[in-house]
């Protein structure tokens, strides 16, 4: 699951996690912004919704993204695995300016989509130029690290969170979505105390973070992004602890970023972006 190699002379796409309930008709700013970021006129879009079991998934969003003005939008589902082998499938992935997973539940992709030729030519697309977003279960599903499923509430508990390999565009975060509606920070804590190398991302709902191939996230939407960063990491318990206790950590990061602010992954340095530019 480890990232595709940036190609010589390429840029990486842009990868855009999506906290889930973004606005879909009225000053649908997010989704525009990935329409305009795939060409806008020219956009060439795949809708995957394999992790929703409704059946108008990828039809209602190949609406919203012909509605903000994409060339096509294409749903592909991939019920089983030996979908994600099939020819012409491969070739949409390939025409495709980016690529879009919908909500629903991350292990339905990661049980069929993983270690496929789809999920490798995703991961190759992207490396070379393709743009990559998705929301709630799809936001989760596109880092190496993925939280397949946990707790709810603001401690760090051991064995409160399941981690599983995600699509791999990237090491350097775990996410989690609709993030203050469903009080979700313990478990994103908690998984850091098992991989501090990461950065936690944590997504309201309506709200991305929009990540360049500088890697810079910027943050847009209606909500925050909560970024909790372990690089620093003083003094973890999680080898100590039984499962259920709750888990000391010292030297957490901590901060709070709303639409406009920024934080770069690899410095993992945070500024308020154009926040600072509005108040001046």
């Amino acid at each position: 699951m480890c990232p595709a190699r940036v190609p010589e002379g390429a840029e990486r796409g842009w990868i855009i996690p999506i906290g889930g309930a973004e606005e879909k008709r009225h000053d649908a700013d997010i989704l525009g912004r990935f329409v305009r970021l795939c060409g806008g006129a020219d956009a060439r879009i795949v809708v995957i919704p394999t992790a929703s079991r409704l059946r108008d998934t990828g039809t209602r969003y190949e609406q919203i993204f012909a509605d903000l003005g994409a060339a096509a939008a294409v749903s592909l589902d991939f019920d089983t695995r030996r979908d994600c082998s099939e020819p012409g499938r491969l070739e949409q992935i390939e025409a495709a300016s980016g690529v879009f997973f919908t909500g629903g539940n991350q292990l339905r992709l990661t049980t069929i989509l993983g270690g496929t030729p789809v999920a490798k030519a995703i991961r190759a697309r992207n490396a070379a130029g393709m743009h990559v977003a998705g929301t709630s279960a799809g936001a989760s599903f596109l880092s190496e690290h993925m939280i397949a499923f946990g707790d709810e509430g603001g401690a760090a508990i051991a064995g409160s969170v399941r981690l599983a390999p995600g699509l791999g565009l990237t090491n350097r975060f775990v996410i989690d979505q609709h993030f203050r509606q469903r009080d979700r920070l313990g478990r994103l804590v908690t998984s850091l105390a098992y991989n501090p190398f990461a950065v936690g991302i944590g997504l309201d709902e309506d709200t991305a973070a929009f990540i360049g191939p500088d890697n810079t996230l910027e943050v847009a939407g209606s909500g925050g992004v909560t970024i909790v960063d372990a690089n620093e990491l003083e003094f973890s318990s999680m080898d100590q602890v039984d499962e259920g206790q709750p888990v000391c950590l010292l030297g957490l990061r901590l901060h709070m970023l709303a639409a406009g602010a920024r934080f770069n992954l690899q410095t993992r340095k945070a500024s308020p972006g154009t926040l600072l530019t509005a108040k001046e």
